[in-house]
């Protein structure tokens, strides 16, 4: 019988990075993901046959390109413990950024309306709302799995988010928000990179062949639902934000300004609509 620390000496021989292969391995014991210290005080411990069967299952999906965030149902976003599955995108920490945008916009007590659009696992709109406890928190999705899986978050981390099922603005004639954020879909049809991202889903990643179909209708559409001296914040890819600030300025947004995320990659573009 294998010793934990050879299980991690094999895994990694395989491919997966040692941190992968420790959060595998907890996960496969059922302990908790981020519990590593346990794992350096039990490495001469022997791995039953059961964690064993599930490891190598957990191991050749997660080789074979599964996020995982869906191997273990479970990503850290925000200060939050999110549950996630294949019905919504794996959060990433990039889009942390975006958040804390949002974040600086809107002080601390005021009773401000903030709309998450695309929200999927509910990663925004419920990092929002537990910073900003006063805010009204509002979250659309088309998708009425991925709405159940931010149910899900929401009654798990006790934040209030109202959560409504239609396409971008389409649930919410007439009403207006003081902060508008989205990680909308923003990938090209044709994107080199799309193969590697087969196990999430395809319509909350792809926007036609440039990939900003969707940030056109954001841009085009958000000014009717934003109070004067509201901001539109819009994640995108790596190499749009010059194209996405142009679109904010040809809307008519003042302020357009691009943020940085860790990596130092121009990550999220914004712009106020006009006091």
């Amino acid at each position: 019988m294998p010793t934990l620390s050879d299980t991690l000496i094999h895994w990694q021989s395989r491919g997966l990075p040692r941190l992968e292969a420790q959060m595998l391995l907890l996960h496969a014991l059922e302990r908790a993901t981020h519990d590593r210290a346990w794992l350096l005080t039990h490495d001469t411990d022997p791995l039953p046959a059961v964690a064993d069967a599930r490891l190598q299952a957990l191991a050749e999906r997660r080789l074979a390109g599964e996020p995982i965030a869906y191997l273990t149902g479970e990503k850290a976003f925000h200060g939050l413990t999110l549950h996630v599955d294949a019905r919504v995108l794996d959060p990433r920490d990039d889009t942390e950024t975006l958040v804390d945008w949002a974040l600086a916009l809107l002080p601390a007590d005021a009773p401000r309306r903030v709309l998450d659009l695309g929200t999927g696992s509910g990663a925004i709109a419920l990092a929002i709302a537990r910073q900003r406890p006063a805010a009204r928190v509002v979250a659309v999705d088309a998708s009425a799995d991925a709405l159940d899986v931010a149910a899900a978050n929401a009654e798990r981390s006790g934040l209030a988010v109202e959560l409504r099922h239609g396409n971008w603005f389409a649930p919410l004639t007439g009403e207006r928000f003081d902060v508008i954020a989205s990680n909308p879909p923003y990938i090209a049809e044709h994107d080199p990179h799309l193969p590697a991202l087969a196990h999430e889903p395809r319509a909350a990643l792809v926007s036609g062949p440039d990939g900003l179909d969707d940030i056109r209708h954001l841009v085009a559409h958000a000014a009717t639902h934003l109070t004067p001296g509201g901001w539109l914040l819009l994640e995108h890819g790596w190499d749009q934000a010059e194209r996405v600030r142009n679109l904010l300025q040809a809307a008519g947004f003042a302020q357009v300004q691009s943020r940085r995320d860790l990596a130092g990659v121009e990550r999220c573009s914004g712009g106020q609509r006009a006091p």
